[in-house]
């Protein structure tokens, strides 16, 4: 099942650390970073039926 409700603790404090993490990076960089946290996060996970759905989600 995929959860599309706030579940972040703190997501304010996320998003602060998550813009810090791009600060200083071209575009280029930028990008290369989204995908490998993407991927890290999609490992995690594990599960190719949340994958999926989140795949389907995010269109």
């Amino acid at each position: 099942m995929l959860t599309l409700t706030p579940n972040i603790s703190d997501p304010d404090g996320f998003y602060t650390e998550l813009v810090r993490a791009h600060e200083g990076l071209s575009k280029e960089q930028s990008d290369a970073f989204n995908a490998r946290l993407i991927l890290i996060l999609a490992n995690h996970i594990g599960d190719r039926d949340v994958l999926s759905a989140a795949l389907k989600a995010a269109q």
